[in-house]
């Protein structure tokens, strides 16, 4: 299936090289959006399946108006593309529920590969955004936010996110409505963190990630 996209910059010029590189790569271009606020509208009228984010931008900054595109448009997946390694923009992003943190230094090809595996459920991750998300995670004081490096560099940044939460307890639809993300995408990320860690089951998961931690 085609995926539908809207792409949100307050550069033309960006938007059309995007929309170009996109339309020649199979993706169907519905519509831009110069701002957040636009996009907000635009996203409620064409409800796309992906938005690409720009963070920087008049009017209203893409992180203010991500949380607000998501609940226009649940079904939709944000990816963010911007220029800001900034660790506060990466964490406020992902907990607003974007599916994907991409920096504009990226190839052509790579933003095309990235934006086919959110499509298919995946994560997107610049390599220096993931690795700081790693090291996040394995700077948590706490035990509970606390996974260990074979198990962190066997998972995606989302499917790691899925993981913490599982360990809290957490069932599908409350995984759903903490990530802004959809209970069909939660057990995408479940099935795939299950194969990656090889066990057939969230319990074995769970057993898993304590006999790392020990």
């Amino acid at each position: 299936m085609t995926e539908r996209i809207l792409i949100v910059d307050d550069h033309p010029l960006t938007r059309d090289a995007l929309a170009g590189l996109l339309a020649q790569n199979g993706f169907d271009v519905v519509g831009q959006a110069g701002s957040g606020q636009e996009a907000i509208t635009r996203v409620a009228e064409l409800r796309p399946d992906l938005v690409l984010l720009d963070l920087s931008m008049p009017d209203m900054d893409g992180l203010t108006a991500l949380p607000r595109i998501r609940e226009a448009a649940p079904e939709a997946e944000v990816v963010v593309l911007t220029a800001s390694e900034d660790e506060h923009n990466l964490l406020g992003a992902i907990r607003s529920g974007a599916a994907g943190y991409l920096l504009k230094s990226e190839p052509p090809e790579r933003i095309v590969a990235f934006l086919r595996g959110v499509a298919q459920g995946e994560a997107a991750l610049s390599g220096p955004i993931a690795r700081r998300l790693l090291d996040q995670v394995r700077e948590g004081s706490a035990r509970s936010t606390i996974v260990p490096e074979s198990i962190a560099q066997a998972l995606s940044a989302r499917e790691l996110e899925v993981l913490l939460l599982l360990d809290r307890h957490l069932g599908t639809d409350e995984i759903a409505t903490r990530l802004f993300i959809s209970e069909h995408t939660v057990r995408s990320h479940v099935k795939s963190l299950l194969a990656k860690l090889g066990v057939s089951s969230r319990r074995e998961a769970l057993e898993r990630l304590e006999q790392a931690r020990a």
